[in-house]
């Protein structure tokens, strides 16, 4: 190959017309950008540093330079020495073209403006999961110490971001998989927050407890729906934390009544719903005792919070 065909931004140019054949075409640049740059970023770490060819000598750089966009702009028309990063770039771009989601390949993401941790282990967190934390720093004003309980937590997306923004609250996160809690208690020491890790099925561990909230983004998607679904839903994220049952309701049934022995009087339940589930919800939660229902739409105007409170 060329000197001039060497440039990272020649391997960008490569790595977005392979990923305009993938799955989103519409995300390939970005892709490739972000991909490249976890590479350089990944391999400076490993190796304290890499170098750039500039006017055929090479030029180390270490990782005290900041390797992001800006970098990327005012160096893309630099050479790689040796090729050190490029087999690896290549790499995760053919993971990328199959349809492995781009969070899995670099290992992370961002949830509340926070960073987080991902693996195939845990469902990688949604930004409309954050209209759920917003609502319970909206109801959490209303208690001095709150105590709350996320169920499922997975990432601990919830309960990282509660934890960062009420420090004075006791949570407490539960999961199924030990393989999922590994990666809540790496984020929450992450981001510099306390949290009580339990590993069991939905309120189980905390059945003699009481809390102000208990919250979840629980599995609610029909297993009719899974061809629906993208193919990095589908293929990669994993299926307990994404199905719940014929209809998608499984979980709700087994977890808003266990919530609802879980309050205190005046407490609330807040959970994540799917796409045309809040008639259901509605009828769930109500017949378990709560009162007060209210929905939270996304920012394309779908309920996707329930909310309710156990008035007695």
């Amino acid at each position: 190959m060329k000197h001039k065909e060497s440039t990272i931004r020649a391997l960008i140019d490569e790595a977005e017309h392979t990923l305009y054949e993938g799955p989103h075409p519409e995300r390939a640049r970005r892709d490739a950008e972000t991909l490249i740059l976890h590479t350089l970023r990944e391999s400076a770490q490993e190796i304290n540093g890499f170098s750039i060819v500039e006017q055929g000598n090479p030029v180390a750089l270490r990782i005290t330079q900041d390797i992001n966009s800006a970098w990327l702009a005012a160096h893309g028309n630099k050479s790689l020495f040796r090729n050190i990063p490029r087999a690896r770039f290549m790499e995760y771009v053919e993971r990328r073209y199959t349809g492995e989601p781009i969070q899995y390949i670099i290992g992370e993401t961002e949830f509340y403006g926070l960073p987080f941790r991902v693996t195939p282990d845990v469902l990688i967190p949604r930004p409309e999961t954050e209209h759920l934390v917003e609502k319970v720093l909206e109801l959490a004003v209303n208690f001095p110490v709150p105590r709350i309980v996320d169920v499922g937590t997975g990432s601990g997306a919830i309960a990282v971001a509660l934890a960062h923004k009420l420090p004075q609250a006791s949570i407490t996160a539960i999961d199924l998989f030990t393989s999922a809690l590994a990666i809540a208690r790496e984020n929450a020491k992450r981001n510099g927050v306390e949290l009580r890790f339990l590993e069991g099925d939905l309120l189980v561990p905390v059945t003699e407890e009481k809390f102000e909230f208990v919250v979840s983004n629980p599995p609610y998607v029909a297993e009719a729906d899974r061809e629906s679904l993208s193919v990095e839903v589908r293929e990669y994220e994993p299926a307990l934390a994404l199905f719940a049952g014929d209809d998608g309701l499984e979980v709700y049934r087994r977890l808003i009544p266990a919530a609802f022995d879980a309050l205190i009087p005046g407490g609330f339940v807040v959970l994540e719903i799917g796409c045309g589930q809040s008639a259901v919800i509605t009828e769930i939660l109500a017949t378990s005792g709560f009162e007060k229902i209210e929905f939270v739409p996304d920012l394309q105007g779908i309920s996707r919070v329930a909310c309710a409170r156990r008035t007695s």
